[in-house]
């Protein structure tokens, strides 16, 4: 598709005079910066020195501009460059619109669906005869490279319904989006908003230096001035299969996914984080390690674990329980079903339905008639636990006094979560919440909510995760329940208390649940990924639906205040996030065995086997290898099975009443006397030390 098109002029730019002279002021930086009548946010930029090459879109009074948006005078004009997080997106949209037009050329038969920019990258959707193979995936990559070096510019049309039609004629999936406004376009499919849903329409045309239109889609922008700014810091990483629109009654489309950076080295530096997930991937190292397992025979989302897995779970548990009663909880257990009339009463079937499985009807009773004598009734697998906790707190009355009532359980719930989004343990269809609730006058809500965020980044920092930041989810109006006034006193209260705590806050606006706003802990793994952990959410409504009580100082009834906290989030999610976190190599308090003992030759079994038992009376889960396998073979197995300490005993040790400690990492520490090396294993395992 080629074609030479002028470009229109911009209708709110000022007309200049005959003489020259005229022109507009705008404020970069601070200062006003004067450009003709006509000028551009790059005029501007240039003019005030701060065009660099790294700057791809500028900030007019508060939104995205291309660079040669046309200033009318007045606008506050910033750049944007791709160290700045809206900078980088605007770099992968437009790698994204890249590969669309490479896809185009080589294919043209392809029909494009909707190409956004994702975390870390990009993808785009395309309807093609034939999946890409990774041959194909080569061809694109060659492609795009010659788009990119022909240094083609992005050149942004205002263009009418009628006309985005008649051009997109033969895009029958751009044809769906046409017509989009306002919030249908985020709901019409992921992705569709990058294209749809302002108060225009518009058209990007991919413009050759001779002013020919290479390719052109449909696109809300902005995006870089020039092709060339993707340089060499992009590269196509996966095909996958994708239904358009996300449903499954949908034709089934090609996604390309791909990434792209502002350097060619941080391009590397991402593919060897990708390498080093790969390795640490919580599936691969729980087969490996034999910790876990999803058997077919079970269901997709759902685990098992085995005994080594098993050992780590408890160990996760006791800990966390212990940790919980000196806080003062009380523990409390619920039933993994129930009537649905409970969860009509606290909005579950409302607000999500969709995310629990499908219920049972049961206590149905027909005579030999065939004739309903009993009616039955429906009943769910639970996918929370706080309308029971609402129950157990109303089983009796209640006073001031009994307040803060905390309660935890060990919580295994259901969600139907879809097929596609299903991975590993990390995003589950069954799973056991750590769940807290905890009811409070509102004069205590602040002082609840600051000692206990404290207390889960304790326990986090227990567990070795420590390099947090906050996010503060706030309330769709769309999807939520309450008055405004209510929801104001709460997130305003959230808000406070984690500016209090000193962590970097982050917004996230429309993100809360149903009932409440949440503040979420996000932190930091060994390789810098970050993952939600712990949720503290700040709830009125529940209290209100549930009709909760408690007999005030004044002897008046008063509603709680109910805290929601998970601190692990799920049992299943923090132990695949730990196995991540380490490699796989625990902490000798976690690790499934701590120790293994590997005789040089058979006749120093007995001297090992003196040592473990010294080391059980102490607790420590230990083994003595009598395998009869060679000792490098030995030291080589168990250091697969990433065990913190390996005790070798050879002919000098027993006779100094000695072992040798083989650490993980290869290093050795030779004829360490046997209470020495007792109590050495024992420190580490009390104070939880990575080794």
């Amino acid at each position: 598709m080629t074609q030479t098109v002028p470009v229109p002029p911009d209708p709110a730019a000022p007309t200049p005079s005959l003489d020259g002279t005229d022109g507009v002021t705008v404020t970069v930086g601070g200062a006003d910066v004067a450009v003709t009548a006509g000028g551009s946010a790059a005029d501007a930029l240039e003019a005030a020195g701060v065009l660099g090459r790294d700057v791809v879109v500028a900030r007019v009074d508060g939104t995205l501009r291309d660079l040669d948006h046309v200033l009318a005078g007045g606008e506050v004009v910033e750049p944007v460059t791709t160290a700045d997080p809206e900078g980088l997106v605007v770099l992968r949209h437009s790698a994204a619109h890249v590969l669309a037009q490479a896809v185009q050329q080589v294919r043209p038969d392809a029909r494009l669906g909707i190409g956004p920019p994702v975390t870390d990258g990009f993808y785009y959707d395309f309807d093609v005869a034939e999946p890409f193979t990774p041959e194909d995936v080569k061809a694109l990559e060659k492609q795009m490279q010659r788009i990119v070096k022909e240094g083609q510019t992005f050149r942004r049309r205002v263009v009418t319904e009628d006309e985005a039609r008649a051009e997109l004629a033969a895009e029958p999936y751009k044809l769906e989006l046409i017509g989009l406004k306002g919030p249908d376009a985020a709901a019409a499919a992921e992705g569709a908003d990058a294209e749809v849903g302002a108060g225009e329409l518009t058209i990007y045309d991919n413009v050759r230096r001779g002013g020919e239109v290479a390719w052109k889609d449909l696109c809300r922008g902005p995006h870089v001035p020039s092709t060339r700014l993707l340089a060499n810091g992009w590269k196509l990483m996966r095909t996958a299969a994708a239904y358009w629109r996300g449903d499954s009654a949908n034709p089934q489309l090609q996604r390309v996914y791909g990434t792209a950076w502002p350097t060619k080295d941080e391009l590397t530096a991402y593919t060897e984080r990708l390498a080093e997930a790969e390795k640490r991937d919580h599936r691969r190292l729980g087969s490996e390690l034999d910790l876990f397992s999803f058997p077919e025979e079970i269901g997709s989302g759902l685990a098992v674990f085995h005994p080594k897995g098993g050992i780590i779970r408890r160990e996760m548990e006791d800990y966390s329980r212990r940790r919980h009663e000196e806080a003062g909880y009380d523990f409390v257990n619920s039933p993994h079903i129930t009537k649905a009339a409970l969860f009509e009463t606290s909005g579950h079937l409302d607000w999500y339905a969709d995310g629990m499985y499908p219920p049972m009807h049961l206590d149905e009773e027909r005579g030999a008639d065939g004739q309903v004598r009993r009616q039955g009734q429906d009943y769910y697998l639970k996918p929370m636990n706080c309308p029971m906790h609402n129950l157990i707190y109303r089983s009796r009355g209640r006073s001031y006094r009994e307040l803060p009532l905390r309660m935890f359980e060990f919580g295994t719930v259901y969600r139907y979560e879809k097929s596609g989004v299903v991975h590993g343990m990390t995003r589950a269809r069954g799973f056991t919440q750590d769940d807290a609730h905890i009811f409070c006058t509102r004069e205590q809500m602040k002082d609840e909510l600051t000692s206990l965020l404290t207390f889960v980044l304790q326990l986090l920092k227990d567990y070795g995760l420590d390099d947090f930041y906050l996010e503060l989810s706030t309330r769709n109006p769309d999807k939520s329940v309450g008055d405004d006034d209510t929801w104001e006193e709460a997130t305003r209260t959230l808000a406070e208390v984690a500016e209090a705590s000193g962590l970097h806050l982050e917004p996230d606006p429309g993100g809360a649940a149903f009932y409440g706003p949440k503040i979420s802990v996000q932190a930091r793994d060994a390789i810098g990924r970050t993952w939600q952990m712990s949720t503290i959410q700040l709830d009125f409504n529940l209290p209100e639906r549930f009709e909760l009580e408690y007999q005030a100082a004044d002897g008046t009834r008063q509603r709680p205040v109910m805290i929601h906290r998970a601190l692990f989030g799920s049992i299943e999610r923090f132990f695949a996030v730990l196995t991540e976190h380490y490699a796989g190599a625990f902490p000798p308090w976690l690790a499934p065995v701590q120790v293994v003992g590997i005789p040089v030759a058979e006749e120093f079994v007995p001297h090992l086997q003196h040592v473990a038992g010294l080391l059980r009376e102490q607790g420590v889960r230990v083994q003595v290898d009598t395998s009869d396998d060679r000792m490098p073979k030995k030291i080589r197995t168990h250091t697969k099975q990433k065990v913190p300490f390996q005790l070798i005993a050879g002919a000098d040790d027993v006779a100094a009443g000695a072992v040798s400690f083989r650490y993980r990492d290869g290093r050795q520490d030779n004829t360490v006397p046997v209470a020495d090396a007792v109590s050495r294993i024992v420190e580490a395992v009390r104070t939880r030390v990575q080794v």
